[in-house]
C-alpha cells in the first residue's frame, strides 16, 4: 500500500535525511566486498546499477492487448554523493499507469547489508512535455543512503495503448553491470524491433517459441557510464536502445493493425482529428476573418495576416490528459478563451484559413530532440508537436502558432531538417522535409563609427537583426520592462571590445516587428582600451569575437548542436585622431571550409581606417571530428583578432 504525505512535509524529510547521513558518516565506515571491487574498477563513477531487470508481457484479452510491464532496479553508491541520490521519482499517466511500487535502501553494517523500505511517496504533476501526455511524478526518498549503500526499486506498470511500448535502453550515464530483457507475447502478436546505436554493444538475443507464446530476450553485461555532455542534439542519437513495435495481432477472425507502417500511423492520428471543427464557425471568427483580411490583395497575404493575429492573440498553454493530448479543441472554443497548446493553435489557424477561403493541413512534425524518421519508427515516439502546412504555387509553408515572431517564411527553430507529417484527408498524407534557413536569414550587421578620447574608444552604432537572432532578441526582451533594465540587456548582448562597454543611449527600430529587422542605434564608450606608448597608439579594432563561443572542448565524445546557422557582418571605422596618421595596417585575412568562413580586411580612406569583418556559420550539427577541425580553424581566427592597428603623432 503506497502512502501519500503532503509536499511541504516531504522537503522537511529530506533535510533531515542528509543532516542525518551526513552526521552518521562521521564515524569509521565498513564497505563490503563487492562495493570494493566496483569501487576499483570504476573509480570516476558515482554509482553503478548492478541489476536492470525488465519483464514485459503482451497477452490477448477479449481481442484487446493487455500489456504488463516490470521492472527492478538495484544500484550502487560508490562515492559520499549517495546522499543526493536518495531522492527518485517515477513517471506515469494515463497511458502508462502504475500498479505497484516497492523501494528500500541498503545499508552496510555489521558484514552485511540490512533493509530500510520506503514508506511515503508523494504524487505531483509535471508539465515539461504535454503533446500527448499527462505526466505526473511519484516521488519518495530512500533512507539512510550513504557510500556503498544500495537501493532496490520494483515497480510494475500497465501500458494502456499497444501503440506506447517503451524504448530499451542498454547504456546510460552510469555503468551497468547486468541488463536483461524479457519480453514474453501470445505468439499471434506480431513484432518488429527498431536498434539505434547498438553497433557496437555485445548484445546477446534470443527468441524461443513455448506453449503458445513467443519469448524474447535481451542481455549485456559490464557496460561502461557514457560520457555526459551539454548541447548533445539528443542522447537518443548516443544511448544505445531498442523499441519493440507491434504491428499487427490476430483475433479469432480478422488480423488488426497496430503500426505496422507509416499509413497506420497516419490512421490513427487522423481517426482522432477527423470530427474536429465539423460545426458552423463561430460569427465572431468570422467577422474577425473578414476584418484582418480585408485590405489583403493576395491569398499569402491573407495567410500572413491570419498567422500573426493568431501568434499575438492565442497563448500558448501546454497541458493536456490521455488522447486529449491528441484530439485538437475546436475551434471556436480556442477563439472564445484565446489559449490552447500546439494542436489547438493549429486548430484555429485551420479554421481560420478556411473562412477566408483557403486550405490548410494539420502536421504532426517531431522537434529536434527527437532523432527518427517516420519510415524507421513509425510510432507516436517519433513526433511531439503539431503545426499548420499551407501550399501555394510548389512551396509548403510551415506555420507553428505556439511561437512568437516568426515570420511566415521561416519554420520555428527547433524543427528546421525535420520530417512533417502532412495530413490531407482520410488515408491521404505526404510526408516533406522542413527547410534549414541559410546563415544570412538570422544576420546580425553592426556599423560603427568610432573616436578616440585619450585612451577611451567613443562610438556610435547600428545594430540590425533577422531572422531566429531576431527573434530570440524579442523573447528576451519581454523580460525586461523598465529602460534601465532594457539598456542592462542591451550592454550584455552587444558588448565589445572589453567588458568596460557601457552603452550611453540607445533608440529601438521596429521592436517586435514580425517582418522588418529589428535594429538598435546607440552610443557606447569602452574606457581604457587604447594603449599608448610613446607617441604611438595601439588600438585592437577587432571588437567582436563572436567565433569564439563556436569552439568546442577538444576531449569533447559527442556531436554538438547549434540553434541556427547565423551570418555576422561588422564594420568598424574609426577616425584617425588629430596630428597622428596610420603607420601599421593589419594584413587582410580570409579562411574558408566546409563548415565556416572569415574574412577580415583593413583600409585607409583620408582620415578613417575602415575595418570589415565577415563572418558565416553555416552548420547546425558538428561531429567530433568536425568539431577538430572547427577548433583548429578558430584558433587562427583567434590569433589573427590579436592583431592591432598603430596610430603614430604625426609631429
Amino acid at each position: 500500500m503506497v502512502q501519500y504525505i503532503k509536499q511541504s512535509n516531504f522537503f522537511k524529510i529530506l533535510v533531515i535525511i542528509i543532516s542525518i547521513n551526513t552526521f552518521s558518516n562521521i564515524n569509521a565506515q565498513e564497505f563490503s566486498k563487492e562495493f570494493q571491487t566496483l569501487k576499483e574498477k570504476y573509480p570516476e563513477s558515482s554509482m553503478i546499477r548492478i541489476l536492470d531487470e525488465i519483464n514485459i508481457l503482451v497477452e490477448l484479452e477479449n481481442d484487446e492487448l493487455a500489456i504488463k510491464q516490470q521492472f527492478v532496479e538495484e544500484d550502487l553508491f560508490l562515492d559520499e554523493s549517495a546522499i543526493y541520490g536518495s531522492k527518485k521519482s517515477l513517471d506515469f499517466s494515463s497511458f502508462f499507469e502504475l500498479e505497484s511500487v516497492t523501494a528500500t535502501s541498503y545499508n552496510f553494517k555489521k558484514g552485511k547489508y540490512r533493509p530500510t523500505e520506503v514508506k511515503d511517496f508523494i504524487e505531483k504533476d509535471e508539465l515539461e512535455n504535454s503533446f500527448h501526455d499527462d505526466t505526473k511524478s511519484l516521488n519518495f526518498i530512500y533512507p539512510n543512503l550513504e557510500e556503498g549503500g544500495k537501493t532496490k526499486l520494483e515497480y510494475t506498470e500497465v501500458v494502456k495503448n499497444p501503440r506506447f511500448l517503451s524504448p530499451i535502453f542498454f547504456g546510460s550515464f552510469y555503468p551497468i553491470k547486468n541488463k536483461k530483457v524479457t519480453l514474453t507475447a501470445d505468439s499471434n502478436v506480431n513484432f518488429k524491433f527498431q536498434e539505434f546505436n547498438t553497433e557496437n554493444y555485445q548484445i546477446k538475443f534470443n527468441k524461443e517459441e513455448k506453449r503458445g507464446k513467443t519469448i524474447y530476450t535481451w542481455e549485456i553485461n559490464d557496460v561502461d557510464e557514457i560520457k555526459y555532455e551539454s548541447s548533445v542534439p539528443t542522447y537518443k542519437k548516443v544511448l544505445p536502445h531498442i523499441v519493440p513495435i507491434i504491428t499487427s495481432y490476430k483475433t479469432k477472425n480478422n488480423e488488426i493493425k497496430v503500426l505496422g507502417d507509416v499509413s497506420d500511423l497516419y490512421n490513427w492520428y487522423y481517426s482522432m482529428i477527423k470530427d474536429v471543427n465539423i460545426q458552423p464557425t463561430d460569427t465572431e471568427l468570422v467577422n474577425l476573418v473578414n476584418t484582418i483580411t480585408k485590405d489583403c490583395k493576395t491569398d499569402l497575404e491573407k495567410v500572413r495576416a491570419i498567422y500573426y493575429w493568431t501568434q499575438k492573440n492565442i497563448k500558448y498553454i501546454d497541458f493536456e490528459y490521455a488522447l486529449g493530448g491528441f484530439i485538437p479543441r475546436e475551434a471556436n472554443d480556442v477563439f472564445n478563451k484565446k489559449y490552447g497548446d500546439c494542436k489547438d493553435n493549429s486548430s484555429i489557424l485551420s479554421e481560420m484559413l478556411k473562412v477566408a477561403g483557403l486550405k490548410g493541413n494539420l502536421t504532426w512534425i517531431g522537434t529536434r530532440t527527437i532523432p527518427y524518421s517516420y519510415s524507421e519508427l513509425p510510432t507516436p515516439m517519433v513526433d511531439n508537436h503539431m503545426i499548420l502546412s499551407y501550399h501555394e504555387n510548389g512551396k509548403t509553408y510551415f506555420l507553428d502558432a505556439t511561437g512568437r515572431y516568426l515570420p511566415l517564411e521561416m519554420p520555428s527553430s527547433f524543427i528546421q531538417g525535420k520530417e512533417a507529417l502532412i495530413g490531407d484527408g482520410e488515408g491521404k498524407f505526404r510526408i516533406e522535409v522542413v527547410p534549414v534557413m541559410s546563415p544570412k536569414t538570422n544576420s546580425y550587421l553592426e556599423k560603427t563609427n568610432l573616436t578616440l578620447d585619450n585612451n577611451s574608444l567613443k562610438g556610435s552604432a547600428e545594430t540590425a537583426l533577422s531572422g531566429y537572432y531576431k527573434i530570440d532578441f524579442y523573447n528576451q526582451l519581454e523580460s525586461y520592462n523598465t529602460e534601465k533594465d532594457i539598456k542592462e540587456y542591451y550592454i550584455r548582448k552587444l558588448q565589445k571590445g572589453s567588458n568596460k562597454f557601457l552603452i550611453d543611449d540607445f533608440i529601438e527600430h521596429d521592436k517586435y516587428n514580425y517582418d522588418n529587422d529589428f535594429k538598435i542605434t546607440y552610443n557606447f564608450n569602452i574606457n581604457d582600451y587604447a594603449k599608448e606608448l610613446g607617441d604611438e597608439i595601439y588600438i585592437n579594432l577587432n571588437l567582436d569575437r563572436q567565433i569564439s563561443h563556436f569552439k568546442s572542448d577538444d576531449d569533447r565524445e559527442n556531436d554538438i548542436e547549434f540553434k541556427y546557422k547565423s551570418y555576422y557582418f561588422y564594420e568598424n571605422s574609426l577616425e584617425i585622431p588629430e596630428n597622428y596618421i596610420a603607420e601599421y595596417l593589419p594584413e587582410n585575412f580570409e579562411l574558408s571550409n566546409d563548415f565556416f568562413s572569415c574574412k577580415i580586411s583593413y583600409t585607409k580612406s583620408g582620415n578613417t581606417i575602415k575595418y570589415t569583418q565577415e563572418l558565416t556559420m553555416d552548420f547546425l550539427f558538428l561531429t567530433p571530428e568536425n568539431q577538430k577541425i572547427v577548433n583548429a580553424a578558430i584558433k587562427k581566427v583567434e590569433k589573427q583578432y590579436q592583431e592591432t592597428v598603430v596610430l603614430k603623432k604625426s609631429i
